[in-house]
């Protein structure tokens, strides 16, 4: 599933045909995906400008000037495509429609957003846009990790007394929003933190080299345009390349490239999910 460094680098490349332009016409293919569409959402669209594109964890935001805002999610497979509007160096001209195409938006200025998603995972919503952080999916999220509100203070009061795994505990979004498994197992690496120690027993020195790991490896992550494991896709098609310097996931029995350390990846499995990590230089 995508994670929050996937889900910004979307929002990034739908931006520029998306703010401040008018949805022309909105095609709903189907009932549903995860959960029904709301109501009338085609007409409620249809017609609508989007004010602002924004990204709350791992969810992306459209505020439209009828006071209501689109929730959307992508799921596991699920991918928004551009077309019929330069991206970055391309024009890309609209494509045939294709099986999964479930959702289309043609905006007024002849750009095509079509969201596609095989899997049916995804999932989108209306809401109204002044209450929109009270909605299920929003109101208990954590702070945003590269926001002014994820600090070593906030990290150090939210584990505090926790005897869950530290990794169980990033994974928790109350705690930190869109973090996931890739981004966790490569920022307790970077901090030198094992994923089986206990949330409440960090300390100190080892909450804010977290803190500075977390920051970071998100960073280098949307810089790189995210990670392509399988389905993900950014707007204009291409592929993410932040997997090609993970240091830990999916590395498992490979050398460990922290320099002078000489040990092997190893994985051991927490919650059902695999964890990736160093024995020898994460403690």
């Amino acid at each position: 599933m995508p994670e929050l460094p996937e889900v910004e680098t979307v929002r990034r490349g739908l931006a520029p045909v998306m703010e401040g332009q008018v949805i022309a016409h909105a095609a709903i293919n189907r009932p549903d995906l995860r959960w029904p569409f709301p109501q009338d959402m085609a007409a409620r669209l249809t017609g609508a400008r989007v004010l602002a594109l924004r990204r709350r964890s791992k969810y992306l935001l459209a505020d439209l000037d009828r006071a209501e805002t689109l929730l959307i999610h992508l799921g596991m497979s699920g991918r928004m495509l551009v077309s019929g509007a330069p991206v970055g160096r391309f024009v890309h001209d609209h494509p045939a429609p294709e099986k999964h195409d479930h959702v289309v938006f043609d905006m007024a200025s002849g750009a095509r957003i079509t969201f596609n998603d095989p899997r049916r995972f995804g999932a989108m919503d209306l809401m109204a846009t002044a209450t929109a952080e009270t909605h299920p999916l929003l109101a208990k999220l954590g702070p945003e990790p590269l926001g002014n509100g994820f600090h070593e203070a906030h990290l150090a009061t939210a584990l505090d007394g926790r005897r869950t795994p530290i990794k169980a505990a990033l994974l928790d979004q109350r705690i930190v929003a869109g973090l996931g498994n890739i981004y966790v197992c490569e920022a307790l690496f970077r901090a030198g933190i094992s994923p089986r120690r206990g949330a409440g027993t960090l300390g100190p020195t080892r909450i804010a080299r977290l803190t500075s790991a977390i920051r970071d490896v998100l960073a280098d992550a949307i810089a790189a345009g995210g990670s392509s494991l399988r389905d993900y896709r950014q707007a204009d098609g291409e592929l993410g390349y932040f997997q090609h310097a993970f240091d830990v996931y999916g590395r498992e029995g490979a050398p460990c490239r922290k320099p002078g350390c000489g040990g092997q990846i190893a994985r051991l499995v927490q919650s059902a999910r695999s964890s990736f990590y160093c024995p020898r230089c994460q403690r």
